[in-house]
This record gives structure tokens, sequence and C-alpha cells, in this order.
């Protein structure tokens, strides 16, 4: 039996435990479960693994995917620059053939842990096809975890980005003194923050809505609902919107990609 699962705190509501449970059924992929594993300190890790010996993968969310890259053996470049982690393969060893390759896992444990940002491949993947020459410039909405992917993606692409939040940081601009100018300037705009997200479908990041146009892409990271009120504030303006949907099943197929592929 291969176990997969997600940590993290609290998980009331799964993406990927819907998603996996399906593919495995549409699939046909036997002998297999994903399951959640609600984590409230990260400090449960080792004693998780420990219990379910069968665990192959797992994905990690809030609040654990930067707290977790200190129980990891290895990380991948992309994982490192974005300072997040999202996908774990667990990979069973002996201590014996562990110390003979000096990739012994933490703290003597007989497996090895290697940690991955697949949001990184997703949100790549989601964006690319949308972007023309005048999207050389992004506003990114929120500065959370889950803005780190997104910054190493426009990084990778060449594309300025500001981040844009409530409380004040250094190379920030605060919501509060976002003006129309910056939006005609900025026309690739990125909401990272949850605002929109169900039950909450009346909300919407605090922007100069007006100042959007026809060459402006509005992505948002929410995905339930689909259409979100600020990409629907977009659309009314004439913009290309996107929601986040197929970045999750991106990212998942890359994390499932990840844990079935022999190194």
């Amino acid at each position: 039996m291969k176990n997969y699962g997600l940590i993290g705190y609290p998980l009331s509501h799964s993406f990927s435990k819907k998603y996996f449970t399906e593919k495995f059924i549409a699939e046909k992929i036997k002998d297999t479960a994903y399951d959640l594993y609600p984590l409230e300190h990260i400090k449960e890790l080792p004693a998780l693994l420990h219990q379910h010996p069968n665990l192959c993968g797992l994905n990690v969310t809030i609040p654990h995917k930067v707290s977790v890259m200190k129980y990891l053996d290895w990380i991948e470049h992309d994982a490192k620059t974005a300072g997040a982690v999202n996908c774990i393969k667990v990979i069973a060893e002996s201590p014996v053939c562990a110390a003979f390759s000096g990739e012994l896992g933490i703290k003597g444990h007989d497996f090895r842990l290697e940690g991955y940002n697949t949001d990184i491949h997703g949100f790549d993947g989601s964006l690319s096809p949308l972007l023309d020459h005048h999207h050389d410039k992004a506003l990114i909405l929120g500065d959370g975890g889950a803005a780190k992917a997104v910054k190493c993606v426009l990084e990778n692409k060449g594309i300025d980005y500001i981040s844009v939040t409530r409380k004040p940081a250094e190379g920030n601009i605060l919501f509060s003194d976002l003006t129309a100018h910056h939006i005609a300037a900025y026309k690739l705009i990125i909401n990272t923050t949850p605002l929109g997200t169900y039950p909450n479908v009346d909300e919407c990041p605090p922007i100069p809505y007006e100042a959007i146009g026809h060459h402006h892409l509005l992505f948002d990271l929410v995905y339930n609902p689909p259409l979100t009120l600020f990409m629907k504030k977009g659309q009314e303006r004439g913009a290309t919107t996107k929601n986040g949907y197929e970045m999750l099943v991106l990212q998942a197929e890359k994390a499932w990609e990840i844990w079935n592929t022999n190194d």
C-alpha cells in the first residue's frame, strides 16, 4: 500500500484529497490512498512519518511551507529560491545503505526527505500562455506564503513586480497608497490574498478597478468560486482573467510525477 497526504493546519477543506482520490479511481491506480494529516506544529512531522511507514509523499500547506524546510535533507533550487516547500518526497532507505551513501535522513532516521515547490510549476504553466508583450510589470496583491512561488516565476521571466500589502514593508506599496496610475502602469495584477474565497464571495482586494483596461491580465490564485469578485470587476473593464484552479491541477500533477520518479 502506498500512502500520500497533506500536512497543514487546519485542513477543513482540501483540493488535494478530492483531486487525488478521484485520480486514483479514474486511472485505476490500486493500493494507493491520499489522506489528511492535520499537524498543528511542524515538530510533529518525524513522529507522523514513523507512525505511517508507507508514506511516499506529502503535500504541504499553511502554515508549514516555510517551517518544514529545516526538516528536509535536500531542497530543490527553485524551492530554495522561493523560500517555501509545498511537496515532500519520502524516500525509504535502510540505515546501512543510507550510511554508505552519506544520505542518512535527519537525526538518524532511516528515510530521506526531499523538498520541492510545485506551486512554481503550476503558476508558470497556467500564467505563461496568457502573457503578452505589455505584461512586463506586475502588481502582486499580498505578500504571504502564496506570493513566494509567484515572485519566483516572475523573476525567472524577467518581469518586474511590486508587492501590495496592508502593512508597511520595505519595497512594498500599501493598498491605501495604490493609485489609478499604478494600475495603469502595471498590466499584470496577481491576487495572492484569500480575499473573495468562498464563503466570503463579496470580498475583493481594494484596488482602483476603474483604471483597469483591456490590456490587463488579472490572475487570481483563488479557485472557489470559479469567478471571484476580483475577476468579475476586471472582466467588466475588458481585462483577461484567470482563476487558480488550473494552477492547482498542474502543481498536483507535478507532485505526482515527483513522487513516482526514480532518481
